[in-house]
């Protein structure tokens, strides 16, 4: 195999990889006397298949397979004979200008920056603290408590909390939404699902009274052909219910899994709950705060361009994906997601350069602490675990989010950092 780079940019380089195509015959031809001697296909009896049977059902599976190899080597071979960093996965291609006899690929792939002096002293790290208080407890409880509640009809005026049941019909633009009749509605009054001024015009209603109103739609409005139009809406209110919360007793406390029905075990698994959620929360916040010092620090590192496309696609997409579920449309195109596709790409390398230079190697105990936090919140938490210990590429994507753990952890403690005290509810940001 013959192995040839040749530089395209700062960042990015070219590997030509020339095989001959009679050393791939040769070598696929081998392997597929040794599944002819083994496989069974109904109609033959084992080791007496034909060769040209067992090259039509495995022959280009064969071949991907150690054209596979051969490529894997060769480019192995130039990474270590050219001192090549290779950032993200290359991309190969079959040259179709390839010489008689010859396989030719070419590979393109882009390189690790040059980042010069590392020297994480210089950074500026506010590393925020809290703890889970007693409050915080009663307010999970109160939270709990909440999602279990039943409603009861009653009969007097609609205040702040009451589910109201209504028939409603709009008016925009001269059409009327529904054409004839009312569409049926309901919606808890202070919860926000429906526009502040029209959960004031219901509050205070009775059962049966109607009332009309106009409504401003706002001008970035989901549906642009409404986008800040007048809609004149008439609500008529059918009934009223009022939430009922349940009792923590022990039958309460049974159904969220805890046996004993004992209030104080219960408070004591919540305390867990909300701890290992703020632990969660403070390493976010601190990711951040790193990230953002790395930013700044090597603002001006050219960083791999294919790698930042790569990235802003993947932020782009989650984008669009997410303004579906929610009834929208993305109106900007890959060029928003540029930016901060280069952020992260920045932030990624250097975690992972620092990682490199100080020879940073991935905690066991960690990883085993983290899988385990992951599985106590399921009911069968050795199910999980064994989830993960049998599927490489689950342990992997959970072995790298640890890993950076440790890197960022390492950066806060070498950084200029000052703490800073929060509640619990600001660091989970509610």
């Amino acid at each position: 195999m013959q192995v040839s780079v040749e530089s395209t940019g700062n960042l990015e380089r070219r590997v030509i990889l020339s095989l001959p195509a009679g050393d791939v015959d040769t070598q696929v031809g081998g392997r597929l006397r040794e599944i002819a001697r083994t496989v069974r296909i109904k109609g033959f009896r084992p080791g007496k298949v034909p060769t040209k049977v067992v090259e039509q059902r495995y022959g280009g599976q064969v071949r991907a397979e150690i054209v596979d190899g051969l490529l894997r080597q060769g480019m192995d071979q130039a990474v270590r004979e050219n001192e090549l960093r290779i950032a993200g996965a290359p991309q190969i291609s079959q040259d179709v200008e390839a010489g008689e006899g010859e396989l030719k690929y070419v590979a393109s792939l882009e390189l690790v920056p040059e980042f010069g002096d590392l020297d994480m002293t210089k950074l500026e790290v506010v590393r925020n603290t809290s703890e889970v208080t007693d409050a915080d407890i009663e307010r999970m409880l109160e939270n709990l408590r909440q999602q279990r509640a039943s409603w009861s009809k009653v009969e007097r005026a609609a205040k702040t909390g009451d589910m109201a049941n209504l028939e409603t019909a709009s008016i925009l633009d001269g059409a009327r939404m529904p054409a004839e009749g009312f569409e049926k509605t309901s919606t808890v009054l202070g919860s926000g699902a429906m526009y502040p001024e029209v959960e004031a015009a219901i509050a205070g209603m009775q059962p049966g009274e109607e009332k009309t109103i106009d409504v401003t739609l706002p001008a970035d409005w989901h549906m642009p052909q409404f986008a800040g139009k007048t809609v004149t809406s008439t609500f008529k209110l059918i009934d009223i219910a009022e939430q009922v919360l349940p009792e923590v007793d022990a039958a309460f406390i049974r159904s969220f899994g805890v046996k004993s029905g004992d209030l104080e075990q219960f408070k004591a698994e919540i305390r867990s709950n909300l701890e290992r959620e703020l632990k969660g929360a403070l390493m976010n916040r601190l990711r951040r705060e790193v990230g953002e010092q790395l930013i700044a620090a090597y603002a001006d590192i050219e960083l791999p361009p294919r790698l930042v496309e790569n990235e802003a696609r993947v932020l782009l997409a989650n984008a669009t994906e997410q303004a579906r579920r929610q009834g929208q449309q993305i109106g900007a195109g890959i060029e928003a997601f540029q930016d901060a596709g280069r952020k992260r790409v920045l932030v990624a390398l250097l975690v992972g350069e620092v990682a490199r230079r100080n020879e940073l190697r991935l905690e066991q105990s960690r990883l085993n602490e983290t899988m385990r936090l992951i599985a106590s919140t399921y009911e069968q938490p050795e199910q999980v675990i064994a989830l993960y210990r049998n599927d490489p590429q689950l342990m992997q994507g959970l072995q790298n989010r640890v890993m950076e753990e440790q890197v960022i952890d390492w950066i806060a403690e070498r950084a200029q950092h000052t703490e800073q005290a929060i509640g619990f509810q600001e660091a989970i940001g509610q």
